[in-house]
């Protein structure tokens, strides 16, 4: 189902003007301490907003390696850093952070001061109803980080079994009522595709019934969550790329994650726990190779939160290598 996409609609999605409010900007930046000359990597560039902040501060001389997996980002980030630095002092990757490795490698950034991971699905990715991430907005089943490539969420709805489908759903999105979600779309799929973001949030609604009444989130909210991180692989990524950051960071070097939902935190506060040796449980054949700057996460204050409502769920947490 992958095989033909709409050359139309790539092209639109790829020439559209990103825009993305970059989530506790000050705290990130204060994290990573930049200077001049300094070294850093933004592994998840966006819409380049905590890149060009990191950029002003580490001129003269100061290098940024941006990554990102989507074209579109990568375009429009360059645009906007090149406005402003000359190229020599900043250089854009299209490919995933979890082979952040082979990336700073192959542009020759080693001993990293500085290495910012953010989560979170842009703005511009979750209001363009062509990538299919919302349902605010009907628009193609689609939720891929990257358009270009792999199976969309149309096509696990049209192809995943029953049982796994729960699971998918239940796992990653920890929605109770997945079961008759699953249920749901597989017999809607036998009569016609789950094609669309408003297909599959009435199917939701009516698997989940009256119970959602009170809640402040939409009963699909779990379900798109699942998908979309079934679909990019998001955490099995994040788990990649978490322990290639720490080997990259110069002693001294900081790494901050800022993270916008529970199974992505818990990730990110394990790993910083493992590496630190967190309550005098280090493994005698492991290492400690990080100390935690951040005992509990940063989140957006009341006045980022009314300004932007999707800081709301985001945790920051920071990690030194020592």
């Amino acid at each position: 189902m992958t095989d033909d996409r709409d050359a139309t609609t790539r092209s639109r999605i790829l020439s559209a003007d990103f825009q993305h409010a970059s989530v506790l900007l000050y705290e990130v930046c204060a994290a990573l301490q930049p200077h001049p000359g300094g070294v850093y990597i933004d592994g998840t560039l966006g819409g380049g907003g905590h890149a060009l902040a990191l950029l002003r501060q580490t001129q003269p001389g100061g290098r940024l390696l941006g990554i990102d997996a989507d074209p579109a980002a990568i375009q429009a980030a360059g645009e906007r850093l090149g406005a402003e630095f000359p190229a020599a002092a900043f250089t854009l990757s299209y490919g995933n952070f979890a082979e952040i490795d082979k990336l700073a490698a192959a542009y020759g950034f080693a001993d990293i001061d500085g290495i910012v991971l953010d989560l979170g699905v842009s703005s511009y990715q979750l209001d363009t109803p062509e990538r299919g991430f919302s349902f605010n907005a009907d628009g193609p089943l689609d939720m891929r980080l990257d358009p270009t490539q792999g199976r969309t969420a149309a096509d696990l709805a049209a192809e995943l079994d029953e049982r796994t489908l729960a699971d998918v759903i239940y796992r990653y999105g920890e929605e109770r009522a997945s079961r008759r979600i699953a249920r749901r779309i597989v017999e809607r799929r036998q009569e016609r595709p789950v094609a669309t973001t408003g297909d599959l949030a009435s199917l939701v609604a009516q698997a989940v019934g009256g119970r959602r009444g009170r809640e402040r989130i939409h009963p699909a909210t779990r379900t798109f969550q699942a998908l979309r991180i079934a679909v990019n692989r998001e955490l099995e990524h994040l788990e990649q790329a978490l322990p290639q950051a720490v080997d990259l960071l110069r002693p001294g070097g900081r790494l901050a994650v800022l993270s916008f939902h529970s199974l992505e935190d818990r990730i990110v506060k394990t790993f910083f726990r493992a590496e630190s040796g967190y309550g005098g449980n280090a493994a005698e054949d492991r290492p400690i190779r990080l100390k935690i700057i951040t005992r509990k996460p940063i989140e957006a204050g009341k006045a980022e939160v009314q300004s932007n409502p999707r800081s709301r769920s985001a945790k920051l947490r920071i990690a030194e290598k020592v």
